[in-house]
């Protein structure tokens, strides 16, 4: 399916010179008197090389269709990850370069989506937010209120996001995936 070039978005894999790559970043530059352009990070899906490339507005990029499927993420082995259909049971190992820093949301149990491209897992898709623990940070202030300050805190996965002072050890936050940062506190069921 053709689609516009500033229709990119991260995650995506196109076809672009013959072979299939996964964007990396997408960048929308107007620099000045000149005309706009999309600059694009991509990384090769075979050699896992990463190349830069820049396309004008109007360029149309070839976005590859592939299968999707729910996989539960079970544990990390090595330098793979291991990854279980849920329709199916069938266990696949996905390797370190793939996951990248989307290992930072994902803990183990957690469903997520795959892509699938001639069979093969060629990216993961993460939902849009994540619920995770906060495991340290700096000790809470009674008089703490909702401010503009926030402090480091250190999630179960190892992910670190800045969160309001109010926030203790052990509290579940939502977090969005998409820039690492902290939404709001998650209520705790009774």
């Amino acid at each position: 399916m053709l689609i516009a070039a500033t229709g990119l978005r991260t995650g995506m894999i196109i076809e672009f010179n013959k072979e299939l790559y996964r964007v990396l970043n997408v960048n929308h530059v107007t620099p000045g008197n000149w005309r706009g352009m999309v600059q694009t990070k991509l990384k090769n899906i075979k050699t896992d090389s990463n190349m830069e490339n820049r396309f004008r507005p109007e360029d149309k990029v070839e976005r590859v269709s592939f299968d999707e499927k729910e996989m539960e993420y079970l544990y990390k082995e090595d330098d793979h990850y291991v990854f279980m259909d849920t329709e199916t049971y069938e266990q696949f190992i996905i390797g370190e370069d793939m996951v990248g820093d989307e290992i930072k949301y994902i803990v183990p149990n957690s469903k997520i989506s795959i892509s699938f491209y001639e069979g093969k897992p060629i990216s993961v898709e993460l939902p849009l937010t994540v619920d995770l623990e906060v495991v340290e940070t700096e000790p809470n202030l009674k008089t703490a209120t909702i401010t503009n300050t926030t402090k480091p805190a250190k999630l179960e996965t190892g992910l670190v996001v800045q969160v309001p002072p109010f926030i203790d050890v052990g509290t579940r936050i939502k977090v969005d995936t998409s820039e690492g940062k902290y939404i709001e506190r998650v209520q705790t069921k009774k």
